[in-house]
């Protein structure tokens, strides 16, 4: 059996590391924003180029505080996709504004900036592309329709710790970057955790009190917050986590090469496109294929576990039918949400498992 994700073999090779770190602080009796979570904000931050990183609980927290910090609020309108987890309009919903969705580029799958402009009113107060899988979006374009609307730019790089536009580092584009560290994420808690990474010193002071309840020193609470702190225990694993980032997302990377290398010019799926001014994570390594639920099927059978990421996009979802959207008004991502299918990606994956799965969805393909 080849699983969709493997956290204890993550584990097993770390445990030597975290089990101390873990007990550290479960001896120092201090469990929550205290000097393991300090250090790893400053850590983040380095690695992600960008002066300020402020620990939350989630990333959806992030997502929310990231949004209140630029001013959105109630009767406001944020530009952001539909093919993406549904945090990302949770999130603005969470600040009483209302989502906004553009269509996805087909090769992407990222916000198609030929679509932004269209979709910006004066009620609009953020954009929030999706770094969807791993791969930032387009974000000269997207950055230069803001810019000439003077509009902030959110990134949700929720999916995208260490991925890279131009050579710059996911986060540090837009006036910030919000980031998940849910277990399953190339860089994950033991648990949940989030964080926000600006160059901006007021959105940094304002995230940081607003995660702590607003309090700008203890009991004197400046504004209306939030309980969104990070435990202690997350940051100690987190820090040590973060040291094998690299080597992790190399060999996602290689993995990734590999099946595409294998599968190029396959009948039965097409393979992401990593665009060539980009650094792709490959938090996801979704295939695209027209009859997904065989597919599915016939891997399960040869003991191999898929995802899908995702297969109803947000526009369409029951919870967010107030909106007012209906099928057809996004194409693109409506196409992408019947077509995707996660093949196994993470660096324990052995090469070898790699090639038995690229066989099994080439043998489909003979079989089909």
């Amino acid at each position: 059996m080849i699983p969709l994700l493997d956290l204890k073999a993550q584990y097993a090779a770390i445990k030597s590391e975290v089990e101390p770190a873990v007990l550290r602080v479960l001896a120092s009796g201090h469990y929550v924003l205290g000097e393991e979570v300090a250090r790893f904000e400053e850590e983040f931050a380095a690695y992600c180029d960008a002066k300020h990183a402020i620990a939350v609980n989630t990333g959806t927290s992030a997502l929310h505080l990231a949004l209140l910090a630029a001013g959105v609020g109630p009767g406001d309108e944020v530009v952001t996709v539909s093919f993406t987890f549904v945090a990302t309009a949770s999130a603005v919903s969470y600040t009483g504004a209302r989502p906004v969705f553009v269509d996805v580029e087909p090769a992407t799958l990222t916000m198609d900036p030929g679509k932004l402009e269209a979709a910006i009113t004066p009620r609009t107060k953020a954009i929030m592309p999706v770094h969807l899988y791993g791969q930032m979006a387009d974000m000269d374009a997207i950055k230069a329709i803001a810019d000439k609307h003077g509009i902030p730019v959110i990134e949700d790089a929720c999916q995208a710790h260490g991925a890279e536009y131009k050579g710059r580092r996911a986060g540090s584009i837009g006036v910030s970057g919000c980031f998940s560290f849910y277990p399953g994420k190339n860089l994950g808690a033991c648990g949940e955790g989030g964080i926000v990474v600006t160059n901006d010193d007021e959105h940094a002071k304002k995230i940081r009190m607003l995660r702590d309840w607003g309090q700008e020193q203890r009991y004197h609470h400046t504004l209306k917050g939030f309980n969104y702190r990070m435990d202690e225990i997350q940051g100690a694993i987190l820090r040590i986590k973060l040291r094998h980032l690299e080597a992790w997302t190399e060999a996602r990377r290689v993995r990734a090469d590999r099946y595409s290398k294998l599968m190029a010019g396959s009948r039965s799926v097409r393979v992401p496109i990593a665009m060539m001014d980009r650094r792709h994570v490959y938090h996801v390594y979704a295939v695209r294929t027209h009859d997904r639920e065989r597919l599915q099927h016939s891997l399960r059978s040869e003991g191999i576990h898929t995802g899908l990421h995702y297969p109803i996009p947000i526009h369409l979802q029951k919870a967010h039918a107030d909106l007012g959207y209906r099928s057809g008004d996004l194409p693109i991502s409506e196409a992408a949400a019947r077509e995707v299918l996660s093949l196994p990606i993470y660096p324990e994956l052995t090469i070898k498992q790699v090639d038995q799965i690229a066989a099994a969805v080439e043998q489909d393909a003979y079989v089909s």
